[in-house]
């Protein structure tokens, strides 16, 4: 089983619990990751990865049956992805696997001091896109959608055959995301290193017909 997940805008403050782009609530002294695998702090952001969600652990720990995530802290998950979500002037990422400088996965076991990292453009203006609520549901290993876990609905890569989804990408018309000709971008970690909690060994592909 995998885990669907259901965005829907809301008015509701998000700060902390589970959400889609908006702003990252990162722990305090944990740096927003860039393009070079460094990062910045609350204090200035150049070369930023795109926030795509944070997942509250504990809210999905009901469906993650197999136990394969930790039951408390925060999943966070970001990419490069701005040229999907239409801008076209963003260095863009083909099909295949990603460079790993292009995405970065994040664990905070301790969630009790959190900062929120807007990020603005040159005239302070916010460029995230509306923080959305998330809904978690049961869904089958292999479907297509957003989802947690399961595995990647294509599945043409041998050398990943082993590789959990942790994290599966479906193109959506009301974001304006697309990944080339009916793509979908996976997340995908080995089912130990997920046990162990080996985030940073995470890889990223980009699959389209």
């Amino acid at each position: 089983m995998a885990i669907r997940l259901t965005m829907t805008p809301t008015e509701e403050d998000l700060t902390g619990k589970s959400k889609w782009w908006g702003s990252a609530d990162l722990p305090r002294g944990v740096a927003y990751p860039c393009y070079d695998g460094g990062g910045v702090d609350e204090e200035g952001f150049e070369d930023t990865l795109t926030f795509i969600c944070q997942i509250r652990l504990e809210d999905i720990a009901p469906y993650d049956m197999e136990g394969l995530l930790p039951r408390k802290g925060m999943l966070y998950f970001f990419a490069n992805i701005d040229y999907f979500l239409g801008d076209d002037e963003a260095e863009c990422e083909g099909s295949g696997e990603w460079d790993k400088a292009s995405y970065t996965v994040l664990y905070a076991p301790d969630c009790s001091d959190l900062v929120t990292h807007k990020i603005v453009d040159c005239d302070g203006e916010d460029i995230a896109l509306s923080a959305e609520a998330i809904a978690f549901s049961e869904c089958e290993e292999r479907d297509s959608g957003f989802k947690l876990l399961g595995k990647a609905f294509y599945n043409e890569y041998e050398e990943y055959a082993e590789h959990l989804s942790l994290l599966q990408l479906d193109e959506e018309e009301r974001w304006g995301m697309r990944f080339f000709d009916m793509g979908m971008v996976n997340f995908l970690i080995l089912p130990d290193e997920l046990k162990r909690g080996e985030f940073d060994a995470t890889v990223v592909y980009l699959h389209t017909l």
